[in-house]
């Protein structure tokens, strides 16, 4: 088998809220998940999960997603655990091939400020990224194509363990 070389990383926030019981009850009503409506001209919209391209800068690839979802959300976020790893083929500038492996970490939302996005998603945007935040239930999840289809397969059948990955007892 040829070792097919990682020419592209990118890290990804499946990114949650919890809710507050309706009158402050003592238990959460639940969690939504924060997304990004991305629509393209001519092109059916997609949702994808904010993060995006490992740079050298970065020293790690979780400080990569801090700063990704700073630039497109004016976010911070907590409990930032890994959860899913995604392999594709992958071109750059068409000349080189290898693949490109996508991380994702589910992490809690701590504060979010839209007015404070920047980068060039948001400076120079080609069609729109619209911020929407769904149920994080499979019912929620079964409201949009979230991008890829292989973490849109993983995060409908893994809400719990999802969950689970937050929980305060895991260490």
């Amino acid at each position: 088998m040829t070792e097919r070389p990682v020419v592209k990383r990118t890290a990804r926030a499946i990114l949650l809220d919890t809710l507050d019981a309706p009158g402050g009850g003592s238990r959460p009503a639940g969690h939504e998940m924060i997304l990004i409506k991305r629509t393209k001209p001519g092109e059916p919209p997609y949702w994808i999960t904010p993060g995006g391209g490992v740079e050298p800068q970065d020293p790690t690839v979780v400080a990569a997603l801090h700063r990704e979802v700073d630039e497109e959300l004016g976010a911070k976020v907590t409990d930032v655990v890994p959860a899913f790893v995604d392999t594709v083929r992958h071109s750059l500038h068409h000349a080189a091939h290898g693949v490109k492996v996508q991380h994702f970490f589910v992490c809690r939302l701590a504060s979010m400020d839209l007015s404070r996005r920047h980068g060039p998603e948001i400076d120079e945007p080609h069609g729109t990224y619209e911020v929407v935040r769904i149920p994080f239930t499979p019912a929620g999840l079964e409201s949009v194509e979230v991008v890829p289809p292989s973490l849109r397969t993983y995060l409908r059948e893994n809400v719990e363990g999802i969950l689970a990955l937050l929980a305060p007892d895991l260490g």
